[in-house]
């Protein structure tokens, strides 16, 4: 795991809502949906959070959607709309520890 903090604070925001939502995407359960969220954290370059959010979600998600699938069994479809409620969420929680941080 890249930073147990992250993971916290992603799933904190996401909250249990956006969890839901999440696992509607993937076609699972809650623990489904928060299994794709670890396996997002711990995939994630190092980099990410750098430049606009735009390109850094053009810039992880195919290498990241790929990642997640195969760590967890999801087909990449499915990830990759998943994705693409939680890489929001994770780039945002990455800018507060950078914030935090200075």
């Amino acid at each position: 795991m890249r930073d147990e903090s992250l993971l916290r604070d992603v799933l904190a925001e996401l909250g249990d809502d956006r969890l839901r939502e999440l696992a509607g995407e993937l076609g699972t359960d809650a623990r489904g949906a928060q299994r794709v969220v670890e396996a997002t954290v711990s995939a994630l370059p190092d980099s990410t959070g750098e430049g606009t959010l735009a390109g850094v979600i053009s810039r992880i998600s195919a290498s990241t959607t790929a990642t997640v699938a195969e760590r967890t069994g999801f087909p990449p479809d499915s990830v990759s709309r998943a994705l693409e409620l939680l890489l929001p969420v994770v780039l945002s929680v990455i800018a507060d520890h950078r914030r935090a941080r200075k």
